[in-house]
């Protein structure tokens, strides 16, 4: 019998990936208002959030505000991703001339892509697990000009996207090698669900259809 898995997540590449691996979510998008959830997070630490702990503090909040909303007997994922650069945490950019100036500064040069994923066990016979692991890839950047860069931003896929680029879609020509998982980089370790489903007792073949 396959095993439900609710994905907590807007995003159709995400979504495209597991069912590219034969698993059909069902997708659930959550409430949360990320800027205010790190926002939150940061006051109460006095501190601020590595890129690394925003990845898993949204992906967590996502998976929790919607498994405390549904009572399906499911397995939940949330996901989120940021881009670590120049010591700064990139999410979506808020327009086309932020977009354009991070590209500006990103051509020619390497960050780190970080993906959160958290997963509660909410099935009738759950094991209770709630928890967590971030996934990480250097994403290298073509040095691009800046009629390149226009032309991508555009597009308007930089604007829906984390750290402004994609390596399954537009921009794709534009990244010259990754070191790490690809999946992770579209938003969703593959191999990194299948580790989190053995530790709760699931194999990767009870998600598929």
């Amino acid at each position: 019998m396959t095993l439900a898995l609710i994905l907590a997540s807007a995003s159709p590449a995400r979504r495209s990936t597991l069912e590219s691996a034969g698993v059909q979510p069902q997708v659930i998008v959550s409430d949360v208002d990320e800027p205010a959830t790190v926002a939150r997070a940061e006051q109460s630490l006095g501190t601020t959030l590595a890129s690394d702990e925003v990845a898993l503090l949204l992906a967590r909040a996502k998976c929790e505000d919607v498994a405390g909303a549904t009572d399906a007997d499911a397995l939940v994922l949330g996901c989120d991703s940021v881009l670590e650069f120049g010591g700064e945490t990139f999410g979506k950019p808020a327009d086309a001339a932020q977009a354009v100036a991070r590209w500006q500064r990103m051509r020619g040069r390497s960050g780190t892509l970080h993906t959160g994923h958290w997963l509660i066990d909410a099935r009738a016979r759950s094991t209770g697990a709630t928890f967590g692991v971030v996934a990480s890839t250097v994403v290298h950047f073509a040095d691009l000009s800046d009629a390149e860069i226009e032309a991508y931003v555009a597009t308007g896929e930089p604007l829906r996207v984390a750290g402004a680029f994609t390596i399954d879609g537009l921009g794709g020509p534009y990244v010259r090698r990754i070191e790490g998982d690809h999946h992770n980089v579209v938003g969703l370790s593959l191999p990194v669900l299948r580790e989190m489903c053995a530790d709760i007792g699931v194999t990767f073949d009870q998600l598929r259809d």
